[in-house]
C-alpha cells in the first residue's frame, strides 16, 4: 500500500472519532498555513543545504556534511514520533534503507523531540537510520520551515495529550512542516517535498527513485 493511502486510512478512522468543531479547527489551521506560502519559501532545489550538526539517539554528534563525503543524502523533517503520519512515513523509510545503503547514499531524519522521545521512536518502529534531535528547531529554521501553533491549535495538542512542552523540551509551541530533501555530495539540493498540509508527505518511493537518477547521472557524466 502507499504512503497516501495508507494516510487516508489514518484520517478517516481519526475524523470519524473527532468532533465536528474540533476538525475545523484543524483543518482551518493547515489551510491557513498553506496559505502563509511558508513552503514556497523554505529551502528548495537548487539551494544549498545548510550544514548542521545534530545529536542523535545515542548521544553522538553527527555532522550532515561529514555524511556527504561519502555519498549523497536524504533529509527528512518530521513533526514528532506522536505524529501517527509521521510514524507512517518513517517505517516507509525504513524500507528503502538497504537500498539506500546500497546506493552508498545516507538517510537522516529530524525531528525537535527531546533525544529520549527520538530514541522511544526508534525503538516503537525498529529505525536503523540516524534519527536526530533538532532542539529548539534551529536546524529546521535554517531551512524556513518552522511555524508556531495557534494557541487554540495548543490546546487541541494538549487534550491529544501532544503536550509539546514536554515533548520537546521548550515552551515554543513550534513545529517545522514535514520536508524531504535530496541532497547531492556537494550539498545541492536536487529534489524536495515540502508541504504546509502536514497530512500530505512524499511517498517514499518517489524519494528513492530521485536518488536513483541521482546516481545514475553522476556515472553517466
Amino acid at each position: 500500500m502507499s504512503l497516501k493511502l495508507e494516510i487516508e486510512a489514518v484520517i478517516k478512522q481519526f475524523m470519524a472519532d473527532l468532533p465536528k468543531e474540533t476538525n475545523n479547527s484543524l483543518m482551518g489551521f493547515i489551510g491557513r498555513l498553506v496559505e502563509s506560502g511558508i513552503a514556497e519559501k523554505s529551502a528548495n532545489v537548487g539551494d544549498k543545504a545548510h550544514d548542521f550538526t545534530l545529536s542523535n539517539t545515542n548521544g553522538d554528534q553527527v555532522n550532515f556534511y561529514d555524511l556527504l563525503k561519502s555519498g549523497p543524502a536524504i533529509i527528512n523533517f518530521y513533526r514528532g514520533g506522536w505524529c501517527p503520519f509521521c510514524s507512517l512515513e518513517l517505517k516507509g523509510y525504513q524500507a528503502m534503507v538497504p537500498e539506500i545503503n546500497a546506493l552508498g547514499a545516507s538517510l537522516v531524519a529530524i525531528s525537535p523531540e527531546l533525544p529520549d522521545n527520538s530514541l522511544s521512536t526508534v525503538e516503537k518502529l525498529s529505525l536503523e537510520f540516524e534519527v536526530l534531535s533538532d532542539l529548539g528547531n534551529t536546524v529546521a529554521k535554517e531551512f524556513g520551515l518552522v511555524f508556531p501553533l495557534e494557541p487554540a491549535i495548543r490546546e487541541i495538542y494538549k487534550e491529544f495529550q501532544f503536550d509539546l512542552e514536554k515533548i520537546n523540551g521548550d515552551d515554543s509551541w513550534t513545529l517545522p512542516i514535514p520536508a524531504t530533501y535530496v541532497v547531492d555530495s556537494d550539498g545541492t539540493i536536487i529534489w524536495a517535498d515540502v508541504n504546509a498540509n502536514y497530512t500530505s508527505r512524499a511517498e517514499p518511493a518517489d524519494v528513492l527513485k530521485a536518488l536513483v537518477q541521482l546516481i545514475e547521472s553522476r556515472q553517466a557524466s
